[in-house]
């Protein structure tokens, strides 16, 4: 079998891991890729964002399965082209895909199907954020409608300060993805992110987890894509679990079934556990990193490609990943200067002794040069134990 996985993350290398780790052992090809995923496969020299180069080289080179791991990917519609080239993708068509590529479509979504979810207002231009913050109850968190890396939410912590960075959105500092301005009630309680593997109306779990975003210690610091992941969440109840899924996650299913946008796979639904019970905070349409390094090594050997195939070719009925209960946690290595501006080409001293049974290195922002792996990246590298 040949599989072709998208990407060049820690994500990435942690899937391509997991397709190795059963006895079918297929031959992987990853475009992109990082000195990580080279060795599991063949890094291919092709962007995530090229469609048309990802959709030939699937096709000339007779791939029976496409894995993608990024937004943009998923977003820009890969999904879409490989199924006109009748190759199967385990992820979502570009209109379902609106899920992670809107926060406006995503609330406008959790709206109609009555999903517990935080206040949002939406803003186009100056005067609407104005009025929006003005007559806000308390302070709002900001957030940029659209993609931007992990990069587009803010916690102000006075009306002033969401008004500077609403304006700043406005104002093109995260390009198009900041033309409409959201903003979403601030909610206290714990963090959970579920995730499934879906299929029309059907959803499987993958294992649960719980991430960190703020770079530092004691949650200081600026919000990141992500700092680590401990999987399972320890706050999260089979009962929990259960609500979730009924109350969010299959009405959604059915919302965009019935309005002729199937979702087919990876559904990632971060919520808070609040007082009032769980609210939806976003939808991903993919994996998410760093919670993937946590959480796809829990699951049997080879479980992750057969759930990875039976999605993509709409035959989850039936099937359940067997789950290790031994807990991971995974904590990422980040460059100096991230995430404003972080340095490249710092070399990396790795230790022969880190790599165990239980414990090994993940590569995300990483490059080799002259035998020497480099940073090249904001979040370089994890360790996964």
């Amino acid at each position: 079998m040949k599989i072709l996985v998208i990407g060049s993350g820690g994500r990435e290398h942690a899937i391509c891991r997991a397709l190795l780790s059963g006895e079918k052992k297929p031959q992987l090809f990853i475009a992109p890729g990082n000195p990580g995923t080279a060795t599991c496969g063949t890094n291919i020299d092709i962007q995530a964002s090229d469609l048309k180069a990802l959709t030939t080289f699937a096709s000339e080179n007779a791939i029976d399965l496409v894995v993608p791991g990024p937004e943009l990917t998923l977003v820009l519609g890969i999904s879409d082209a490989m199924q006109e080239a009748g190759i199967p993708c385990c992820g979502p068509a570009k209109a379902p895909a609106r899920l992670e590529g809107s926060k406006q479509f995503t609330r406008l979504v959790a709206d109609a199907v009555d999903a517990p979810s935080p206040k949002f207002a939406v803003c186009t231009n100056t005067q609407e954020l104005e009025k929006a913050i003005a007559n806000w109850d308390g302070i709002p968190v900001v957030k940029a409608d659209g993609l931007a890396s992990g990069k587009g939410v803010f916690l102000p912590n006075t009306k002033k300060e969401c008004l500077q960075e609403g304006l700043k959105l406005l104002a093109g500092s995260l390009g198009d993805a900041g033309k409409t301005v959201v903003l979403e009630e601030r909610l206290e309680g714990v963090e959970v992110s579920l995730f499934y593997a879906c299929s029309g109306t059907r959803a499987v779990a993958l294992p649960h987890a719980r991430d960190h975003k703020r770079l530092l210690d004691d949650d200081r610091g600026p919000n990141t894509g992500g700092m680590g992941a401990i999987s399972p969440n320890p706050t999260m109840t089979p009962e929990l679990e259960e609500q979730i899924l009924n109350e969010t996650i299959l009405p959604t299913l059915r919302h965009l079934e019935a309005s002729g946008a199937p979702f087919k796979g990876f559904l990632f639904a971060g919520l808070m556990l609040t007082s009032d019970g769980p609210k939806l905070l976003e939808y991903n349409v993919r994996l998410g990193d760093p919670e993937t390094q946590a959480i796809l090594p829990r699951l049997k050997d080879g479980d992750f490609l057969e759930l990875c195939l039976r999605t993509a070719t709409e035959r989850l009925e039936g099937f359940h990943p067997s789950v290790d209960t031994r807990p991971t946690c995974t904590i990422v290595l980040a460059a100096h200067g991230y995430p404003e501006n972080p340095r490249k080409g710092d070399t990396m001293d790795i230790s022969p002794q880190l790599e165990t049974a239980d414990r090994w290195l993940i590569h995300a922002g990483t490059k080799t040069h002259d035998g020497s792996t480099l940073t090249n990246g904001g979040r370089v590298a994890a360790v996964v134990a």
